[in-house]
């Protein structure tokens, strides 16, 4: 992954993460989502990562939408 990529939001919940993705989408925000949990002991969370120059924006609609 590019190093410009920020994180604005993580969840240990895949679903939570996706929602916001798509959330973020409608805004004509780009975003991934990195899965850093780990498959064999269950810990670890899913991360959503924006360009540096949404960083900002992304985060006040994530808090809005209370996701």
């Amino acid at each position: 992954m590019n190093n410009s990529w920020q994180l604005v939001y993580s969840s240990p919940y895949n679903y939570q993460v996706e929602l916001a993705k798509a959330v973020l989408s409608n805004h004509d925000i780009e975003s991934v989502i990195l899965n850093q949990k780990d498959s064999a002991y269950l810990f670890g969370e899913f991360e959503l990562y924006v360009l540096p120059e949404d960083v900002l924006r992304a985060k006040q609609i994530i808090n809005k939408e209370n996701l």
